[in-house]
């Protein structure tokens, strides 16, 4: 049967439990989120050194997962077997190992609790396995599929995940971390974890807080470099540059090429809708406060749609660079520095060697 992670959530907190849960997805924090509620809380921590076994894919076999997977409980209430990586199983979707994983799905000992954690990759759904676990045919067996996020949803995911942790987070706070971090929940939800251990009661997560525990600084940031560029700030831009260039460990190149990249292209998007976007078209970006939406609409009139193209081409460039392509001698303070040189000179991308 196919379910959200939700719903998996919700009938674990009940402690029900079903015989299989076959987890995949391009994203693995859910899967990692289903698989570590799983081994807390299927067995009591007495039970799991006889009950629980926890081996990666890379180690066995179907017939080696299988064999764990029938093994009576030793004086507790089940077995508890979760097989970590399990995409790396190398008969998993080979045609011999099917009338044995067949078998089981259709029958499954009721007293064990499978888990397959199978990442960045999804079953082929037309392939006998994928249309076994999605079927009524497997009725003990949990199919949940877990999907990236796009970066216009990471916003409101981390406004409901600080809430489901009975906390509140500013819209700025929102969206430092999403521009900054991006749609890896794993280490969004890292940090917010950190953010929260150290607020006072009542305190919701600010800019303030993020900037001091996420490791941004609060003059010299990509996000202040992006202002200074909306606003045509030489002398700021060039500041934070310096900062950079003396601190390279901490503002590496290739993270604040994205961010520019992911920036300039929301913002061409934006120049599409016309000269003034609706609401509509800002929240479909991931731009949802009003401090955020006043910057976007500033550099809609610091910077024509054409020239954002440009500026476009620019960035793919010094990203082109840092591989190493066309890029001399240059360092990756070097690079940046002729990027931000370039975007503020209005120089055309045809014209730049």
């Amino acid at each position: 049967m196919v379910q959200d992670a939700d719903a998996i959530f919700k009938q674990l907190r009940q402690r029900q439990f079903q015989p299989v849960y076959f987890l995949q997805g391009e994203e693995p924090y859910y899967i990692d989120v289903v698989a570590d509620l799983i081994e807390k809380m299927a067995l009591p921590e007495a039970d799991r050194s006889f009950n629980q076994a926890v081996i990666y894919g890379k180690d066995v076999d179907v017939a080696g997962v299988l064999g764990q997977a029938k093994r009576f409980p030793m004086m507790a209430e089940r077995t508890v077997v979760i097989v970590k990586e399990a995409q790396t199983i190398a008969d998993l979707e080979q045609e011999r190992s099917w009338p044995f994983l067949e078998a089981y799905l259709k029958n499954p000992l009721a007293s064990t609790v499978l888990v397959l954690c199978y990442k960045h990759k999804t079953l082929d759904s037309r392939k006998k396995l994928g249309k076994l676990l999605a079927s009524k045919d497997a009725p003990g067996a949990v199919l949940m599929t877990s999907k990236k996020l796009y970066d216009s949803q990471v916003p409101a995911w981390l406004t409901a995940h600080v809430r489901g942790l009975g906390q509140q987070i500013t819209g700025q706070a929102t969206a430092l971390l999403a521009e900054y971090i991006g749609a890896d929940l794993s280490r969004l939800a890292n940090e917010i974890d950190k953010l929260v251990l150290n607020l006072k009661p009542g305190q919701a997560i600010d800019e303030e807080l993020v900037q001091r525990l996420v490791g941004i600084s609060k003059e010299y940031n990509i996000f202040e470099l992006q202002k200074a560029l909306v606003q045509c700030d030489v002398l700021k831009a060039n500041r934070i540059l310096g900062y950079f260039a003396a601190n390279p460990k901490a503002n590496p190149l290739i993270p604040n090429l994205t961010l520019l990249f992911g920036f300039f292209s929301k913002l061409l998007v934006l120049h599409q809708a016309g000269p003034n976007p609706p609401d509509g078209v800002f929240k479909s970006l991931g731009i949802v406060n009003s401090f955020a939406q006043k910057e976007y609409q500033h550099a809609l009139k610091a910077y024509p749609a054409a020239r954002v193209v440009d500026i476009i081409h620019l960035i793919r460039r010094a990203d082109a660079q840092s591989k190493g392509i066309e890029s001399g001698s240059m360092d990756e303070g070097e690079i940046l520095r002729e990027l931000v040189w370039l975007i503020l000179h209005a120089v055309p991308a045809g014209v730049v060697s």
